[in-house]
């Protein structure tokens, strides 16, 4: 049972441990929203333009022309981690817009085990307890168009709370801050995330760090550092509307996702990572979607130390009727990595068509 409090103990300090820059760091914010974009592999940064734009681009809010809401739901790890997005945008006038989301990515109903041990041996079921690990972030954005034509600019502020039960909180801040630009079929964008670094700052209850820091005699443990910076990362993209009949129209997309560090991603160096990836949309008539895309192409490293390329396709259908749309996403429907099938469900609300 003691190796359940040392392992407790190693969860929080893997998040807490940082001095300096992490290649890995507020990863909740990786995931993406909006079942429409993970359907597409996360490939929308030229092309997001509703109040999920938020988070993908903030440029994207100035396309809007009424207030709109956004909710998602996304149940992970056979339903043991729930992820949770809500976003609100609106414009100011015809050349700005403003927009706030929040989102929650967070496993409840953790046994904590820490007390059910006493120092004479004693076993006590009620000591047992329950707590949750959750991770939020407030996005603030602006956007507004450029002087140049079809040049629109977007920028949001990021809060970050996390929270693991009574042992750790933490507070972060950042910027996030993109670019798009449409000419004639072609679209292109740019994403850059945390572009001040964002930082997170921890708190440990200190009173619950005794409790298990001698959890495995001989091998005490200390406080953990409790400062962690996030690197800054860039998101580049290309898309073009292909007009396939009367009703019928295609949107493709590629994303080149940079991190500044060397990773197992498909193309790596000491400097910069990039992971691509691609997306397409077929609408009918603006009612009705099928989407797919493939994307987070790593090297897995074989038990015979070969390296093999592994990838995440993505599949996903909207329906769209008066300003309401209903989008589904099934995420990894290949069985590759670690993770097991997402469902993701998200609606949209386009307040201007009930003002007809």
């Amino acid at each position: 049972m003691k190796h359940k409090f040392f392992l407790l103990f190693l969860v929080i300090h893997s998040l807490l441990n940082a001095q300096s820059f992490r290649n890995y760091s507020n990863e909740f914010l990786s995931i993406g929203v909006d079942a429409a974009s993970l359907g597409m592999s996360k490939s929308v940064v030229a092309t997001a333009n509703n109040a999920n734009a938020i988070y993908w681009n903030p440029a994207g809010l100035v396309g809007i022309e009424d207030y709109q809401g956004s909710v998602m739901h996304a149940s992970y790890f056979a339903g043991i981690a729930n992820y949770n997005h809500a976003a609100f945008a609106m414009p100011i006038d015809k050349e700005s817009a403003i927009g706030f989301s929040i989102i929650r990515f967070g496993v409840d109903d953790i046994l904590n085990t820490t007390e059910l041990i006493d120092n004479q041996g004693n076993i006590d079921f009620n000591n047992v307890s329950l707590f949750s690990a959750a991770d939020y972030a407030f996005h603030f954005a602006y956007a507004r168009n450029l002087i140049f034509k079809d040049l629109k600019f977007g920028v949001n502020a990021k809060i970050i709370r996390r929270i693991i039960g009574e042992f750790a909180t933490s507070w972060g801040f950042g910027f996030d801050a993109g670019i798009q630009f449409e000419r004639n079929s072609w679209k292109f964008g740019v994403m850059a995330r945390d572009i001040t670094t964002t930082y997170n700052t921890w708190s440990v209850n200190e009173n619950e760090f005794e409790k298990i820091k001698n959890a495995i005699p001989g091998q005490n443990q200390e406080l953990p550092e409790t400062t962690e910076i996030t690197k800054p990362k860039i998101q580049l993209g290309i898309a073009k509307d292909w007009r396939l009949s009367r009703f019928m129209n295609l949107l493709s997309e590629v994303n080149f996702n940079i991190r500044f560090a060397e990773t197992n991603d498909l193309i790596a160096t000491n400097f910069a990572s990039i992971d691509p990836s691609i997306g397409f949309q077929i609408d009918y008539d603006k009612l009705v979607f099928l989407r797919a895309g493939v994307g987070n192409f790593q090297y897995i490293s074989e038990f015979d130390n070969s390296q093999s390329v592994t990838l995440q396709p993505n599949f996903g259908v909207g329906f769209n009727y008066r300003g309401i749309t209903v989008d589904y996403a099934l995420t990894n429907i290949g069985s590759v990595g670690n993770a097991l099938y997402s469902n993701i469900f998200s609606i949209t609300f386009d307040y201007r068509f009930f003002r007809r």
